[in-house]
């Protein structure tokens, strides 16, 4: 509980002294002692429940004034309440209004606010305006989003109007949570209550949001039009929901005219600004944009932080446009910004990529220099960086080193190696890999058997194959397209066509697309064998994907089936040329 909340909570109780002190008989010392015994007892023993009633044959516990008082003297919400439940199920104690709002206000002051519904459950008990007001917001504040909606709804009903402010906490919980389809239901009822009727820029800022969130982004800067033609200005969070959501719909002549807005409406956009804008643009390839724009924040006399340079450099790195990193790499330095362990994996992964194995192992050396502990993640960069070059040895050899220093191998850097085995054709050690994985208790992932399988069906080995598949299902993996192909390709090459037409056809019918290889390769293997039936099968099949045969196997086909003097019942020679 927060301070602010703590000396709420006490004006309550402080209130309750001078409401019960007025009512309560000062002559009554027997009333008073008999208070402060109960009030030690329920604060101390355990069990209270079952002897309170024994130990104070004579004492009337359903008069109110002695909840009131209990209340004042215990200051403490969650042990009246409790005491509450126990007075109305043994002592047939009906708590007055009184006494509910004042422990219903402390219960919400206090963010108790599952205590504070359970308190709702008592009949006839209606809390005040001010309090059902502190509730809502409550509610929204923990997230309870449906409840939200239906206590507005009941609120509704008996003609209470929360302010919009409640409103707007409750529609920014929804949003939180992902429940756009609450927002839509909860400004219908603003709109129905009357508080919507007057343009609130938080109101339109919620909306706006979830416009985005839904994928709507247009909707939102048509909304967001409207609210800056009256002279009205949304905060930096729902321009930077507009920027989000254009760059992934690759719309950056909106995402320019957006940052242009917030610059002429004098809302100066923040570091995450850019960084949001910044981070579609690279993700999306549209690197000079990026860069662009990174030089214009600092024109604009911003200065980037070491994760905005990280941001801009790893962009660069994963273009293999290696230069432009290492300039901004020295850039970030002589400002006085030290590279963290993940700017430096970055670059290590970036010289990784160019082949320059030279360099990424002198930055890894620096990186351990300046008393960066060596950790999966460091490791992890190598070896991945090793293996797409086809230095699998080397990456092996770092990936024991790891073991001998005691450090954790993760998923990473088990698929990284697995993946680099199969390409040098090492299935044993590629297998083998797999099972160390699982003995470690690693949870595999799709990119943990999808090699292997490649690798299987290269040699033959359909069935070892079909093992892994069943494993994926097993696990609740599922598949990737390609792995379709290799089974198909595979069982074709073993003479199994019944079966890899089979495969073929389960693949389309999961709504699959196969490659143009695959219906290359099993062709090429029915013609072997003069499957020609099969062949125009396959052919069909092909066309409706929407693929075209190369000049030479169109040739070669119509040369096959000219000798057989085969007849073309289901696909004319016109189509096939």
């Amino acid at each position: 509980m927060t301070m602010s909340l703590r000396r709420r909570s006490t004006s309550y109780f402080r209130n309750l002294t001078t409401e019960t002190t007025t009512k309560q008989d000062p002559k009554d010392q027997n009333f008073t002692q008999t208070l402060n015994e109960i009030c030690t007892i329920t604060r101390s023993k355990p069990r209270w429940e079952n002897t309170l009633i024994s130990q104070y044959p004579s004492f009337n516990f359903s008069n109110p004034k002695f909840f009131l008082s209990y209340l004042k003297h215990q200051n403490n919400t969650f042990l009246s309440l409790r005491f509450l439940h126990w007075l109305t199920s043994h002592c047939g104690f009906k708590p007055d209004q009184s006494s509910c709002n004042a422990l219903f206000d402390a219960l919400v002051d206090a963010g108790a606010v599952k205590a504070a519904k359970s308190l709702l459950e008592y009949p006839d008990f209606v809390p005040k305006n001010d309090s059902l007001e502190g509730y809502v917001r409550l509610l929204g504040e923990n997230g309870m989003v449906e409840e939200v909606f239906d206590v507005f709804v009941s609120l509704k009903k008996v003609g209470f109007l929360p302010s919009a402010s409640s409103f707007n906490v409750c529609l920014l919980a929804c949003l939180k949570v992902g429940r756009t389809d609450l927002v839509w239901k909860l400004y219908e009822l603003m709109i129905e209550s009357g508080v919507g009727v007057n343009i609130d820029v938080e109101t339109v800022g919620c909306l706006i949001k979830a416009f985005c969130a839904e994928n709507k982004v247009f909707n939102g800067y048509e909304l967001l039009r409207q609210v800056l033609e009256k002279g009205l200005c949304v905060d930096n969070t729902v321009f930077n929901a507009l920027i989000n959501g254009f760059c992934k719909q690759k719309q950056y002549d909106r995402v320019s005219e957006i940052l242009h807005i917030m610059i002429a409406m004098k809302c100066n956009p923040s570091i995450y600004t850019y960084q949001e804008i910044i981070n579609g643009l690279l993700k999306r390839r549209k690197n000079d944009e990026a860069f662009r724009v990174f030089n214009d924040l600092k024109d604009r006399g911003y200065f980037p932080d070491r994760v905005m340079y990280t941001t801009v450099i790893k962009g660069f790195c994963d273009m293999g446009l290696l230069a432009e990193a290492r300039k901004l790499w020295f850039e970030m330095i002589q400002k006085g910004l030290v590279p963290n362990e993940y700017t430096y994996n970055v670059m290590i992964y970036g010289y990784c990529k160019v082949r320059d194995f030279a360099e990424a192992r002198k930055l890894y050396d620096d990186m351990c220099g300046r008393g960066y502990a060596e950790n999966v993640v460091s490791y992890s960069t190598m070896i991945s960086g090793l293996y797409l070059h086809g230095k699998t040895d080397e990456a092996l050899s770092l990936f024991h080193e790891m073991s001998r220093k005691g450090i954790a191998r993760d998923l990473i850097s088990y698929n990284s190696l697995i993946k680099g085995l199969c390409q040098e054709g090492e299935l044993a050690k590629a297998t083998n890999l797999l099972n160390k994985l699982l003995i470690q208790g690693l949870e595999p992932s799709v990119s943990s058997f999808t090699p292997l399988i490649k690798c299987l069906c290269k040699v033959g080995d359909t069935e070892g194959a079909m093992r892994l598949l069943k494993d994926m299902h097993d696990r609740h993996l599922e598949p990737i397209a390609s792995t379709h192909d290799y089974m198909i390709i595979g069982l074709s090459k073993k003479g199994d066509f019944a079966q890899g037409m089979e495969w073929l056809l389960k693949m389309l019918s999961w709504k699959l697309k196969p490659n143009m290889q695959t219906f290359e390769h099993l062709i090429d293997c029915l013609k072997r064998e003069n499957r020609l039936d099969d062949i125009l099968i396959v052919l069909d099949l092909m066309f409706r994907e929407g693929y075209r045969l190369e000049k030479s196997r169109i040739c070669s086909l119509v040369t096959k089936f000219s000798k057989k003097n085969f007849p073309f019942p289901h696909l004319c020679l016109e189509e096939l040329l």
